[in-house]
């Protein structure tokens, strides 16, 4: 074997697991197995996990913060608003070096899989140029997902229909649609019919900003989910944000939820900006403005958390750090049972790659070797320290290593040197 890791701890609860490596792939997976390997990693018990996967997030913005001036009001319109000052500055070689560090970041955090939003309203495409070369680049030790996004709303923007059709040709993955941000309801509703039928037709995966809005009557998911099922594309079709459900009234979203599940419709908050962008026009009380996330997993709809956003005109903070994510997600949305703090966990791991269709995810014969050794025992312990990333693998290959988080302590009648792990 060309790498065996010893003494793992699972996040299925597993421990004192072997898993042995071959060839980029995981070849066996169980307590001490009797394999030798070239290279021999001791977990010492440490938690050991596929990567993390960002559902959601905008490269094509990423660390552009204060350019070309800072969001002054930090409201989402204004946000809107700047990046449409800056589009007409952006030049590709930017667009890709900021990128790239971002991807330095993310790989450092054993963030190894996004799904990026790139504007397409720009009829230059220059972001949708940038990050295709950027998904070449770093495509040895990062899955980039892009989806083809229309900031200014398809229908409202002159020209973005055939724009995006011009990002899917040249290699975009993914459908993307902002209905919220049309003119009109109508308007919005006629653009996820639009953008649906594109993408049945196309064998394409659908991912829109759907509601990111206090407006309780914004419900084009209800919509959104019409279609999904319509056209047969079950497991296909991707809701992000859905804030205005946060302000729904109760009665609908009894009638929602189901809608939902039924169209095979997976839903993304983005705890971080969410709660940052959301209820500012609210006093006391405000609203958190987070999506009804618990409500959403019981009701059987898959739900990941993404980023969203990292010093960018949205947001002024941010470090690719997907636990962080998953941290203020489960504050927000009050999951602190054990069972809620692990779904919370999933839901920056295996719900997303799901989602994202990825190819050989997990910790199972034949699988990817791309493996985290966490600083911590279990997934909950993950959350609760935002545990050191020890190794972070890609295809069976060490690409990031950090020390495991340790204190010296000099205390009163103790021995002089006391080490310990933080929390353990």
């Amino acid at each position: 074997m060309d790498l065996v890791i010893r003494n793992a701890s699972l996040p299925d609860g597993r421990r004192a697991i072997d898993i042995a490596i071959e060839g980029g792939r995981i070849a066996a997976v169980g307590p001490a197995l009797p394999v030798t390997g070239a290279q021999e990693i001791d977990a010492a018990g440490d938690l050991v996990t596929p990567p993390f996967v960002d559902a959601h997030f905008h490269m094509d913005a990423t660390l552009s913060y204060g350019l070309p001036r800072v969001n002054a009001s930090g409201t989402l319109l204004e946000g809107i608003a700047l990046w449409g000052e800056l589009k007409p500055q952006l030049t590709q070689d930017a667009l890709v070096a900021r990128a790239l560090q971002y991807c330095d970041w993310a790989v450092a955090r054993g963030l190894l899989a996004i799904r990026s939003h790139v504007d397409i309203c720009d009829p230059r495409l220059l972001a949708v140029e940038a990050l295709l070369d950027v998904k070449r680049q770093v495509a040895p030790y990062l899955d980039l997902q892009l989806v083809a996004f229309p900031q200014d709303g398809i229908l409202r923007s002159a020209g973005a229909f055939d724009n995006l059709k011009r990002a899917i040709a040249m290699g975009v993955d993914v459908v993307g649609g902002i209905p919220h941000f049309e003119r009109t309801m109508a308007d919005g509703a006629e653009s996820v019919r639009l953008l649906c039928e594109f993408a049945c037709e196309r064998g394409l995966m659908v991912d829109m900003h759907c509601d990111e809005s206090d407006d309780p009557l914004s419900r084009h998911i209800e919509t959104l989910a019409f279609h999904s099922q319509r056209l047969g594309m079950q497991g296909r079709v991707t809701g992000s944000h859905l804030t205005s459900m946060h302000s729904m009234d109760n009665y609908y979203v009894s009638k929602l939820l189901p809608l939902i599940r039924e169209a095979g419709v997976a839903a993304i908050a983005n705890p971080l900006i969410n709660i940052t962008l959301q209820a500012r026009h609210d006093t006391y009380p405000k609203r958190r403005g987070m999506t009804r996330v618990p409500e959403m997993l019981a009701a059987g709809i898959p739900v990941a958390f993404g980023h969203d956003c990292v010093m960018d005109p949205w947001y002024s903070l941010g470090s690719g750090d997907m636990l962080e994510v998953a941290h203020m997600g489960l504050h927000v949305a009050q999951m602190t049972g054990q069972q809620a703090m692990h779904d919370c966990f999933l839901a920056v791991t295996e719900t997303p790659a799901r989602i994202l269709g990825l190819d050989g995810y997990g910790i199972a014969p034949g699988c990817h070797a791309d493996l985290l050794i966490l600083d911590c025992g279990s997934t909950v312990e993950a959350l609760r320290l935002r545990a050191a990333r020890r190794l972070v693998l890609r295809r069976g290959k060490v690409v990031s290593e950090a020390p495991r988080a340790q204190s010296r302590l000099h205390l009163p009648g103790r021995p002089d040197s006391v080490n310990f792990r933080l929390g353990r």
